[in-house]
C-alpha cells in the first residue's frame, strides 16, 4: 500500500561475495586504514580535483536521519580565501592556547607537539570545510521560505565525515581533522546561510617530503570491543 509523499521502493542491489573474498577485502581495507595518519606538514603539489570531488560524492552517500543529508562540503582552493581562513583560524587558536584552554587540555596536547600556527591551511592545495545544516529551507507555493526540521544532524554529519576521510585516504591523499574553536569565522568568510554551522575544517593534499608524525599507537581490539555472546 502506498502513502502520499512516500518514496517509491525498489529491489536492493547487493553484491553477494564469497567469505574468502570478504576476508580478503577486510584485510586489505584494514591494512590501508592502519597506515592513515593525521598530517600537519603538506606539500603544495597539485591534486587532481576529480579525486576530491569523488571523495565528496562518497561522503554524500552516508546514511542520515530521515535521509535529509544535512551537510554542505565547501571546497576551497582559492589562495586568498585560504589565507583569510588561516589568519582567522590562527587568531582563534592563539587565543585558545594562551587563554582559553585549561591546563589538563594543554597537557594532553603537549606530546603531539601542536601549537597555534596553522600554515597547512595555506599549503594544502584544498580545504574542505564541512558545514552541518541545523535545519533545511524549503520554498512554499507563495514563494516564501519555511524551515524544515532536521533530525540527528550531529550524528549524520559525523558519519559523512568518516566516509570522506576514509575515501581520501584510500585514494592516496593526506588529511588533517581541524576544529578551531570557535569556528564562526568560516561561515562568514565563505558566506554561508544562517542554517549552516561549521563542523570540520579538512586540509587535503600530499604530505610534504619531510613530513613527520608522532609515534603513537591505537588501542587493541580487546580494549575497544567488549563481546556479549
Amino acid at each position: 500500500m502506498s502513502r502520499k509523499g512516500a518514496y517509491p521502493f525498489k529491489r536492493l542491489e547487493f553484491e553477494r561475495i564469497t567469505e574468502d573474498e570478504q576476508r580478503r577485502r577486510a584485510a586489505e581495507f584494514e591494512t590501508r586504514m592502519k597506515a592513515r595518519r593525521t598530517v600537519r606538514h603538506f606539500s603544495s603539489r597539485a591534486v587532481p580535483r576529480e579525486l576530491v570531488e569523488a571523495a565528496i560524492r562518497v561522503a554524500g552517500r552516508a546514511p542520515s536521519g530521515a535521509n535529509q543529508q544535512p551537510w554542505t562540503f565547501v571546497l576551497v582552493s582559492n589562495p586568498e580565501i585560504k589565507r583569510q581562513i588561516r589568519i582567522a583560524a590562527e587568531a582563534e587558536e592563539k587565543e585558545s592556547y594562551e587563554r582559553r584552554m585549561p591546563g589538563d587540555w594543554l597537557e594532553a596536547l603537549a606530546p603531539l607537539g601542536t601549537d597555534w600556527h596553522k600554515e597547512f591551511l595555506e599549503t594544502a592545495p584544498y580545504l574542505i570545510v564541512v558545514f552541518r545544516q541545523d535545519y533545511g529551507v524549503a520554498r512554499t507555493p507563495d514563494g516564501s521560505e519555511r524551515k524544515v526540521k532536521h533530525y540527528y544532524v550531529q550524528e549524520s554529519v559525523g558519519i559523512a565525515c568518516g566516509f570522506l576521510i576514509a575515501a581520501l585516504h584510500w585514494m592516496g591523499l593526506a588529511t588533517l581533522t581541524h576544529t578551531p574553536s570557535p569556528m564562526g569565522f568560516l561561515a562568514k568568510i565563505l558566506n554561508r546561510p544562517p542554517n549552516e554551522k561549521p563542523y570540520l575544517l579538512l586540509p587535503v593534499g600530499y604530505p610534504a617530503d619531510n613530513a613527520e608524525v608522532p609515534d603513537i599507537s591505537k588501542h587493541p581490539l580487546e580494549k575497544i570491543m567488549p563481546v556479549v555472546d
